[in-house]
């Protein structure tokens, strides 16, 4: 390798990295507040014509906790959420959404209920959710409905 062509490449390598290192930003394990995100949301092909079921994951990478207090949607009169202990369903009026950890809305456990559904979605229609915490601003959600059989490859 030519002498000249190796310190290009060197400061190449060298710029590289400090664009990375500055790539922390507040998205760093340090933050000292909630940086949530959402994943894998899906709704069951409803069975009934008036209420689904509404799966999802919130994920808060940021230092500090938040509280998941709402979820609204113009294709429901109303959203429940609801936690499931022991087979029983109960509901609740917030879920925490741990520092460094997911909020995990899954079939059999944590859940979402559209009630009132103002038309009975189909399969490979998307609804629009609206999800408010106590700190952070609100996250717009676009939900796929899937197959009433759907079974995701994440766990939930």
């Amino acid at each position: 390798m030519k002498p000249g062509k190796h310190l290009a490449l060197t400061g190449i390598a060298v710029t590289g990295a400090l664009a990375l290192a500055g790539c922390g930003g507040s998205g760093s394990a340090g933050s000292s507040r909630a940086e949530l995100s959402v994943g894998a949301s899906y709704m069951p092909r409803p069975v009934s014509a008036d209420m689904a079921a509404g799966f999802l994951t919130i994920t808060n990478r940021g230092g500090t906790k938040d509280e998941l207090t709402s979820v609204t949607s113009d294709s429901a009169g109303d959203i429940t959420m609801h936690r499931t202990d022991g087979g029983a369903m109960q509901e609740v009026s917030s879920f925490e959404v741990p520092a460094h950890g997911q909020l995990v809305f899954k079939s059999g456990g944590n859940h979402l209920m559209f009630e009132k559904l103002k038309r009975r979605p189909d399969q490979g229609d998307t609804i629009t959710l609206k999800l408010k915490f106590a700190e952070s601003g609100p996250l717009t959600v676009e939900m796929p409905v899937k197959s009433a059989t759907y079974n995701p490859s994440t766990g939930h």
